[in-house]
């Protein structure tokens, strides 16, 4: 079976490195995809963008993209779409029209929860199967029988969690994997180290960086030890500090406190604040508020991400809470994914 996969994101490849363990060596995939899961279109760190800005500027290459994948769509079994919603759904709507009766599988949805519900609309109409990894998420779709929760691969990705409160004189650094993100908060979180004195500081840097990219980006590290194992360096860190995205559910999961601190571009928060209504930004707060329960970890956006900020929720922060908290964000999403999903795309 040949597949045609896009998946654009850092964190959709994770998950789908951990996917292709299920699907066995006769599924071939084809398309977009990290280089070290096959032989891709496209090398996955030349589609990186950060904000509406940079979307806009590489527009015409992202039509030429959609194209592409379009065209080698004639040859394939069933399409696997991984989150990229502003990519992926253009892409979906044209693989319909083209091959009308082409299997079009969506893992890790948009979140139309928080924004764009239409998309919902869009989602029933070009998609054969929707692969849920949130609990909450199918209340919003018309079509029950196409939507399914198939569980949350961090579940999958992580192999321990925490069985106690620790205190390893670990700090862990995660600041982002956008070179935007990532030069917004390090020099905060190297003014942050001098103020916590005595303690091991663990940055973590994705794998697929180059020392001559970390030089350009991060500057001066030299104050920090370097972990390109995001799991392994939460499970032996008493405390973390994190930018948003996927790494705080992580932390969230394997029982680490954390703070989340995240700095946009001003146009690109302004947007953001103006059509997405959420009280929160990390996944974490958001299921626990679904789950009627307060938030789970601080969260400092924009201005407020400062050294006396941050330095005031470690110094304040309720670890005992935190980790009784963290067992139930585990039974809330029940189990991993990939299995599920290996199922539904072998049927």
């Amino acid at each position: 079976m040949k597949i045609l996969v896009s998946a654009m994101e850092t964190s959709s490849n994770i998950h789908l490195k951990e996917l292709k363990k299920y699907l066995g060596e006769e599924i071939e995939i084809v398309g977009v995809f990290d280089k070290e899961l096959g032989n891709p279109l496209y090398d996955l760190s030349s589609l990186a963008i950060m904000g509406f800005v940079d979307a806009i500027k590489k527009l015409r290459f992202f039509f030429r993209l959609r194209d592409e994948l379009v065209n080698l769509a004639k040859d394939c079994d069933k399409v696997l779409l991984l989150d990229s919603s502003g990519f992926n759904l253009p892409l979906a709507k044209k693989l319909r029209q083209t091959y009308p009766n082409l299997e079009i599988i969506y893992y890790i949805l948009p979140q139309a929860w928080a924004w764009k519900r239409k998309r919902v609309i869009a989602l029933e109409k070009y998609c054969t199967k929707l692969c849920s990894i949130l609990p909450f998420e199918s209340d919003i779709y018309n079509d029950k029988e196409k939507i399914t929760y198939v569980g949350h691969p961090l579940l999958d990705e992580i192999k321990e969690f925490k069985q106690e409160i620790i205190d390893s004189n670990k700090i862990v650094f995660m600041p982002g994997s956008r070179a935007t993100e990532i030069k917004n908060l390090m020099p905060i979180f190297k003014e942050l180290i001098k103020k916590i004195p005595n303690k091991e500081y663990i940055l973590v840097i994705p794998s697929k960086f180059d020392d001559e990219y970390i030089k350009k980006v991060y500057g001066d590290i030299n104050d920090f030890i370097i972990s390109k194992n995001s799991h392994k360096a939460l499970l032996e860190a008493e405390y973390a500090f994190i930018c948003s995205g996927t790494a705080t559910l992580e932390a969230a999961l394997i029982g680490t406190p954390f703070t989340l601190s995240y700095i946009a571009k001003k146009f690109d928060f302004f947007i953001g604040k103006t059509f997405v209504k959420l009280n929160f930004v990390g996944l974490a707060n958001i299921f626990f508020e679904k789950m009627g329960r307060k938030q789970l970890h601080s969260e400092f956006l924009q201005n407020e991400v400062s050294v006396e900020n941050l330095l005031y929720d470690y110094k304040t922060f309720d670890k005992n809470l935190f980790f009784e908290n963290s067992k139930l964000l585990r039974e809330y999403l029940k189990y991993g994914s990939s299995r599920n999903m290996a199922t539904i795309i072998k049927n």
